[in-house]
């Protein structure tokens, strides 16, 4: 059985047991969340898909940790003009494992 939730503004296909990164939420370490927007449930052969998310149906997940990505580098350059910039930016996400699809 697995669902296809949505968080952070992208798609997510999880089953239960799965620990996956998605965009940071804003709960703590050890908390529990639901995710009410399922875009579809799926059960052995059973095919259940909303329209556009699925009444009445929610997955759980206990959040793992907060954290932040690893540091990428942008670099702006102009030729001959002698325009450099260097930044740094490091993406916040949360890591959160699956413990139920409820459908």
């Amino acid at each position: 059985m697995y669902a296809v939730i949505v968080t952070g503004g992208k798609q997510y296909k999880v089953t239960e047991g799965d620990v996956l990164f998605v965009e940071k939420l804003d709960a703590q370490a050890d908390e529990t969340v639901t995710f009410d927007t399922v875009l579809a449930v799926i059960k052995d052969d059973d095919v259940i898909v909303g329209k556009p998310a699925v009444e009445g149906a929610s997955v759980t997940a206990k959040v793992v940790k907060n954290g932040k990505a690893k540091k990428i580098r942008i670099i702006k350059h102009k030729a001959k003009k002698g325009y450099r910039k260097r930044q740094g930016h490091r993406q916040p996400y949360t890591q959160v494992e699956i413990q139920t699809i409820n459908a």
